[in-house]
């Protein structure tokens, strides 16, 4: 039997409560402590009992052969990709809907995985609930594979009774995540590819063929009647030819630069606040932020995770600074008792419509739903967005490879234009 701590308030004198039950499982000490006249706001197993787990856990990993050892590379292993999660989050929502133990789920799940991280994971989080653990505590056992969003969900799940509902809810929330993604990523995979041609057509003409001509027009004209645009690129082919070296160490510095000044808290709040108003990008960045900040709220509330602890998640996997920002302010409004608008409208960063929905499902006690509904309205405007970003870029990245190459084709014809010309005078 283990033991379980547990957070309440008494319902008769109205104070808070702290102590430890023993109990066969959660839900058994959720009912103990309703009988108590407590109502429970935490209950979690005491850590000595995890500790416990762990060791056993060690035990079994200890039992392995040499041939059964794995070897763990640092950087290359610990995180499951998106997809392969998302399907065993919808599998798993299957089987405990149609009425088969969460555990069995598991091993099921477990036998038919092919993604070594995801089985080994299966395999611990199935130890941890047979040692008596909850399902949550194993999940935020693995931070690198189940984020605080998945984690809080399924706790809430738990404590309410409803676990296979909220693994449903999940499922359909990574499933419609992942497809904003998968269309943003489409748009954007055109505009890379034609600059990656471009790059590499402006290697081969700099390295290769422009020196070509530099001998010719030396012969022709010499130095001194060289255009200057002429010139310019030609010194710029020789830089590139003959310290190729450092041209690449100073294009990766250049890279690297740019990364260490994201990863700083002012440089992603400038970067951040500038991809939401940058032209033509901007749009698609801002639908995706509200339409992943509705969503994930609105979840959350849905599934019983309280609202404090809702917008804490909420900020953490928003993936913009300047909306992490927004819902801080949010957060510290409810927390004094006042409403979610005024810092909403005063973050300029949702539209005036997001934030009268969010006012009207605040008077009528109908913020999930309407939360769901403002989701459901900017995925399609991400649809519209991607779709009109495509048909902007195109035209745009057609003109910057023109404007390159035929750039370098007509510092390469000046020198004959000027030679024509002389040739003119002369007669």
């Amino acid at each position: 039997m283990a033991t379980f701590q547990y957070e309440a308030v008494n319902t008769k004198s109205g104070k808070t409560e702290k102590g430890e039950l023993p109990a066969a499982s959660q839900a058994e000490a959720l009912a103990r402590l309703q009988e108590m006249g407590l109502a429970p706001t935490k209950v979690e197993q005491a850590k000595a009992a995890s500790k416990k787990t762990k060791r056993r856990k060690g035990k079994k990993r200890g039992k392995k052969g040499l041939g059964q050892m794995e070897i763990s590379i640092p950087g290359m292993g610990g995180r499951v990709k998106e997809k392969i999660l998302t399907i065993f989050t919808r599998q798993l929502a299957q089987l405990t809907s149609a009425g088969l133990p969460l555990l069995t789920g598991l091993k099921v799940l477990e036998r038919q995985e092919k993604d070594a991280t995801l089985r080994r994971v299966l395999g611990e989080l199935s130890e941890v609930i047979e040692g008596g653990g909850t399902f949550s505590e194993g999940l935020a056992q693995h931070p690198k594979v189940f984020n605080k969003l998945f984690v809080s969900m399924v706790k809430a799940g738990e404590l309410g009774g409803v676990l296979e509902v909220v693994l449903d809810r999940l499922a359909m929330f990574m499933e419609k995540a992942m497809k904003i993604k998968g269309k943003v990523k489409a748009a954007m995979f055109y505009p890379i590819a034609v600059l990656v041609v471009a790059v590499v057509i402006m290697g081969i003409l700099l390295v290769f063929v422009i020196p070509k001509f530099k001998d010719v027009f030396a012969d022709m004209l010499g130095k001194d009647g060289l255009p200057a645009f002429t010139e310019l690129v030609l010194s710029i082919s020789d830089t590139v030819r003959l310290n190729a070296i450092g041209t690449m160490c100073g294009v990766f510095a250049c890279f690297f630069t740019f990364s260490m000044i994201g990863r700083t808290k002012y440089g992603r709040y400038i970067l951040d606040k500038l991809s939401l108003f940058f032209p033509v990008i901007g749009p698609v960045v801002e639908r995706v932020a509200i339409a992943r900040f509705a969503r994930t709220l609105g979840t959350l509330i849905n599934s019983g995770v309280p609202i404090l602890q809702a917008l804490n998640i909420v900020k953490d996997t928003s993936g913009n600074v300047v909306v992490a920002r927004a819902v801080q302010d949010v957060h510290d409004s409810v927390k004094e008792g006042e409403t979610i608008v005024a810092p909403l409208d005063a973050s300029r960063v949702f539209p005036p419509m997001v934030i009268s929905m969010v006012d009207v499902g605040e008077k009528t006690g109908d913020m999930p739903q309407m939360l769901e509904k403002i989701a459901d309205t900017y995925d399609e405007e991400v649809d519209r967005a991607v779709e009109s970003l495509t048909s902007l870029i195109e035209p745009i990245m057609i003109v910057f490879l023109a404007v390159i190459v035929g750039g370098i084709v007509i510092a390469m014809f000046l020198p004959l234009i000027v030679m024509i010309e002389s040739l003119g005078g002369a007669e």
